[in-house]
């Protein structure tokens, strides 16, 4: 069994889309980032950097893994699914992992810092964070100009970029414009899994229409944002 330790963020549904789109059993528990669970002591046995989200593995010794795109590496390997095992379909899959880790989640996070939870609006800071998500949502198109999916075949590739491309609108960046990258995520979005598991640990309302639920999660989020 697999205990996911998250929160409704891209990096906490990286995890629980990857599990639900392996079907493996999990049970998810709620870590409460504007208190701090993820600064507990019991939390950074699990995830020294404090981070969401986390699992263990109870079929494995109680394994504990953290760091997003490690669980789900982790997990494809133990379904043998979603991470081809021949060098090159591994690598293109991994590489195309590493530029969301590396590129997409970054820039995107920062995008969101500057652009909604700083008290203060720092121009020069927000359009350079928008203007490189834009960027990287260009690289997205024209690879997706070329394949059905990042990859080969639909994979943790897949699953990691959606995770956060989903919410560009919430970063402040235009992307409708990029039509492979819209068929792309619309496809993602249709699939039962991500459906599931975007849900997880509870499904986060519609912050561009509902006013009380968006003040809530900035005000939230500029928590995380200052410790």
């Amino acid at each position: 069994m697999i205990e996911l330790y998250t929160a409704s963020t891209p990096n906490g549904w990286k995890a629980s889309v990857t599990l639900e789109e392996l079907q493996l059993p999990y049970n998810a528990h709620a870590v409460n980032l504007s208190t701090g669970d993820q600064k507990q002591d019991w939390f950074l046995e699990l995830s020294p950097n404090g981070r969401i989200p986390a699992i263990v593995d109870t079929d494995a010794d109680d394994l504990a893994v953290f760091e997003s795109g490690a669980i789900m590496i982790y997990l494809a390997e133990k379904a043998g699914k979603l991470l081809p095992t021949d060098a090159a379909g591994r690598t293109e899959v991994i590489q195309w992992l590493m530029f969301q880790m590396g590129g997409i989640g970054p820039m995107m996070g920062q995008a969101n810092v500057f652009y909604r939870y700083f008290p203060e609006k720092i121009q020069p800071a927000i359009d350079r964070y928008q203007n490189e998500c834009r960027r990287l949502f260009e690289v997205l198109d024209k690879r997706l100009a070329q394949s059905e999916w990042l990859a080969r075949d639909f994979s943790i590739a897949d699953i990691a970029n959606w995770c956060w491309v989903r919410s560009y609108k919430w970063s402040g960046v235009e992307a409708d414009d990029l039509v492979h990258l819209k068929r792309w995520r619309d496809a993602l979005r249709e699939r039962p899994a991500s459906i599931k598991g975007v849900a997880v640990p509870e499904k986060v309302a519609n912050l561009e229409t509902e006013k009380d639920a968006k003040d809530k999660f900035v005000a939230n989020a500029r928590k995380t944002v200052q410790t």
